[in-house]
């Protein structure tokens, strides 16, 4: 592992355990705070004079009517909150958190102010989303020489890291002739899934890519159709009688699980999954499908059929060097629970039913 790489996988770590960590990009260096894992206490420590904004993303200020609405265009750009007496540890929790939008009447007025450092900012918000927790941070302005870069946190998501580090035969339920194939970098926690089904046989392979998707995949979640289009993708390339299941984990968007589910406490508010998504703070969809690309590289295969719904998906496999024939379309039935979901797929991500 680069120490940069290792300077990185210590700053997540540092988040979730609620410590302070620096970012420095080209307009300046800035000390942060985690609010979702911190406290009253570690905030006094880390800002005695009570003078550090809060850092949040344009779309949960744009959310809190904290910013000009035309930023949630832009929804994971950085917005600073101005410090004022009343913005304590606690509404600072309440202005992170969407949970409590109803609950927690805000004192306020909150004025947002210039972000000078918006580079280190926006990687911090960033950072965040590769923890696992809400992009939301006590900010101050100064050096630190412990402080990481924006390449730093970028190299840290990079899809060229990855390679494949096993492989076993693995018959599974509707496709006995099948390898799986384990994908990873040594700093990004989780490995990455290919199962082969069938054998070569000359033609472009049948390819699904399938986010991870615990809820869904493992329990049986009514509100997505998850689980049963990968029955269906599994049962799909067998028929082909050639193809591969790329399973990523990147689950919920690539917002990690715990945010996932607080995006379905927002789904039950009545809020659909893009809304529920930028009131978190998070972009729309943070996957990472280049990581399928280099997936499909190390594996061989340049020239794929993909079976998806997403557009998306092969305008960024067609960016990577991928060559997509053709796109087959993955199409399952509602059910009422997740009817509300497939028709935002369609009316508001893109996708094609």
């Amino acid at each position: 592992m680069s120490g940069n790489a290792h300077s990185v996988a210590l700053a997540v770590d540092a988040l979730r355990r609620g410590w302070p960590i620096a970012i420095r990009g080209g307009a300046g260096t800035l000390r942060l705070l985690a609010i979702e894992t911190a406290d009253a206490e570690r905030l006094a420590g880390f800002d005695p004079e009570a003078r550090a904004p809060v850092l949040l993303s344009a779309g949960r200020a744009a959310t809190l009517k904290l910013a000009n609405q035309r930023d949630a265009a832009a929804p994971d750009a950085p917005v600073l909150i101005e410090r004022v007496p009343w913005l304590d540890f606690d509404t600072a929790t309440a202005l992170s958190d969407p949970q409590f939008d109803l609950a927690t009447p805000l004192k306020g007025p909150f004025r947002a102010v210039p972000v000078e450092a918006s580079d280190a900012a926006a990687a911090a918000l960033r950072l965040a989303r590769i923890a696992g927790l809400l992009p939301a941070f006590f900010a101050l302005a100064g050096e630190d020489a412990g402080a990481i870069t924006p390449a730093d946190i970028e190299s840290h998501e990079d899809a060229d890291r990855l390679r494949i580090v096993g492989r076993a035969r693995l018959p599974v339920a509707g496709a006995e002739d099948s390898e799986i194939v384990a994908f990873r970098t040594d700093e990004m926690p989780g490995e990455h899934i290919a199962l082969l089904i069938g054998q070569p046989n000359g033609a472009a392979p049948l390819v699904r890519l399938h986010s991870e998707c615990l809820t869904g995949d493992m329990l049986g979640s009514l509100k997505c159709d998850c689980g049963p289009q990968l029955k269906a993708a599994v049962a799909a390339i067998e028929a082909e009688g050639w193809g591969i299941l790329l399973y990523l984990r990147q689950e919920g968007r690539g917002i990690g699980l715990i945010n996932k589910l607080r995006a379905y406490a927002l789904q039950d508010q009545g809020f659909d999954t893009v809304d529920a998504n930028t009131r978190l703070g998070f972009a729309v969809d943070a996957r990472n499908f280049r990581v399928a690309a280099r997936m499909l590289a190390l594996l061989g295969q340049r020239q794929i059929r993909l079976l998806t719904n997403n557009p998306d998906k092969v305008a960024t496999l067609r960016a990577a060097g991928v060559d997509v024939v053709e796109r087959v379309p993955h199409i399952l039935p509602a059910n009422p629970h997740n009817a509300q979901y497939l028709a935002t797929k369609r009316d508001r991500t893109g996708h094609e039913f």
